[in-house]
């Protein structure tokens, strides 16, 4: 009787095991998330996983082409005339250095914070070049090389309810 019980344990173990194995592989299938960037205007918050992202690794020509298909996909938020834009970003992103571009130009020097503010208006201004209803906010990670990429659409709010009105 012994050994039946044991037999029976055995094959339970095994069983187990087997689960566990199996689904141990499962989830080494599934791509580890990218770190958060969040844009927060008043009380308004989008955030997003990266367009590009190679693990902290520098990204490839191949890659930044994937990203510019990707790059309609952007979430998007509204901007009144005088809200301060928040800029958010994981620690990761911080760790390795980060700027902003506006519309594809730099438009922040590297920073290693988490966080950074900008009045709405520099976004929405034609001595910076970014007048209209909508410009698009890229955060991109890395110093010297581009090892990230998030991106957003800001829209002018006052320039929306004009062309509504």
């Amino acid at each position: 009787m012994t050994t039946l019980q044991s037999a029976v344990r055995r094959r339970r173990a095994v069983a187990v095991a087997g689960a566990v194995s199996a689904g141990l592989l499962v989830l080494s299938a599934c791509d580890k998330p990218t770190p958060v960037a969040t844009i927060t205007v008043g009380g308004n918050s989008v955030n997003s996983e990266a367009l590009c992202y190679n693990d902290g690794d520098k990204l490839t020509a191949d890659s930044l082409k994937d990203c510019v298909k990707n790059s309609d996909d952007v979430k998007s938020i509204e901007v009144g005339q005088d809200a301060q834009v928040r800029i958010g970003v994981d620690p990761k992103i911080a760790d390795e250095g980060w700027f902003v571009l506006v519309n594809g130009r730099p438009f922040t020097e590297p920073s290693k914070n988490t966080y950074r503010t900008i009045p709405s208006g520099a976004f929405f201004s034609a001595q910076y070049g970014t007048q209209g209803e909508t410009n698009t906010l890229t955060i991109q990670m890395g110093q010297k090389a581009n090892k990230g990429m998030w991106s957003f659409k800001l829209k002018n709010a006052d320039e929306l309810k004009k062309a509504e009105g």
